[in-house]
């Protein structure tokens, strides 16, 4: 299956990219977004992180084909301002995240991503970690898998569903895909059962994002673009979800933000600290209807750029 990358379009118009620029694609998967950027910095740099190494291997060649000024990192975004200090990089101009889980990795049966197919309990996007979506079903606590199914997938029936589980798996280890979804459809009334949508789309997210740390790294990475960050970069972010696209709207509103004062102190506007960055859309950018015709995996998709000003 062909991968189309979500927003391309737009992404590359809201980096406004310098061709002397140094870029970061945190999420390379297939190299996508990451060809078009290298096209457009010929006397520039571009700094490629993915956690899954089939991923970086599969795009080594592509992006090589376009220039020689790419540098390819088996890591997580979250480990931004570590690696680029290990290449003695200050600064940069750009930062570009594709978040979630990419068309690939959800179409490779045995990866474990995808409910619509029977394969071994996995989600890793890192396969070299040890924590997998077997480890999380089988051996986190009643009250532990509540946490992660209300936290992460907003389920309303997360204690029934971890209920479930728990008595599941004393009889035998859930080991695959369907076995789970077999256990949650279980767990839902059939009036929920009924309605449109698949029933187990919030669990496997909430076990996916637990197993990846994602929301977390998120988080982490986003500071530290921030302190990263040269005057005139931008940083663009597209999320799949609620839960991603909350932290990033209220990061950037936070950036974005000058400094609150009392106001009662007579105070000019100049003597007001106002804020390093701006919000460069204040409602997300979603796909075009040209875009959601061939590219279904856009309809859920939002983009938020921040820029920095001073």
């Amino acid at each position: 299956m062909k991968h189309v990358s979500v927003l391309l379009n737009e992404c590359i118009e809201g980096l406004n990219i310098k061709e002397d620029g140094i870029y970061v694609d945190g999420t390379l998967g297939r190299g996508g977004h990451s060809a078009e950027i290298l096209k457009r910095i010929p006397k520039g740099q571009l700094i490629c992180f993915d956690k899954d190494a089939a991923a970086i291997e599969e795009s080594r060649e592509r992006l090589l084909a376009i220039g020689t000024n790419v540098t390819l990192i088996h890591n997580g975004f979250k480990h931004l301002k570590e690696e680029l200090e290990r290449y003695q990089i200050s600064g940069i101009d750009g930062l570009l995240l594709d978040l979630g889980v990419s068309s690939p990795q959800f179409d490779e049966a045995k990866r474990g991503f995808s409910y619509r197919y029977d394969a071994p309990l996995d989600m890793r996007m890192d396969q070299s970690q040890s924590l997998s979506a077997e480890n999380v079903v089988n051996n986190y606590s009643f009250e532990e898998l509540c946490r992660v199914f209300l936290r992460y997938g907003e389920d309303p029936f997360a204690k029934q569903v971890a209920r479930k589980i728990e008595q599941r798996r004393a009889e035998k280890p859930i080991k695959t895909t369907f076995e789970l979804v077999d256990c949650i459809k279980s767990a839902y009334p059939a009036k929920v059962l009924n309605k449109k949508g698949h029933p187990a789309k919030k669990i496997f997210q909430a076990i996916r994002i637990e197993v990846n740390d994602e929301l977390h790294e998120l988080e982490i990475c986003l500071e530290e673009a921030c302190e990263c960050l040269n005057v005139g970069g931008r940083i663009c972010v597209i999320s799949f979800h609620s839960l991603e696209d909350r932290i990033v709207k209220d990061t950037f509103r936070r950036k974005s933000t000058a400094e609150d004062v009392d106001k009662r102190i007579p105070l000019k506007e100049s003597e007001i600290k106002q804020a390093d960055f701006r919000c460069v859309n204040r409602k997300p950018i979603t796909a075009s209807e040209e875009e959601l015709e061939v590219n279904n995996r856009a309809h859920s998709a939002k983009l938020r750029i921040l820029e920095r000003v001073k």
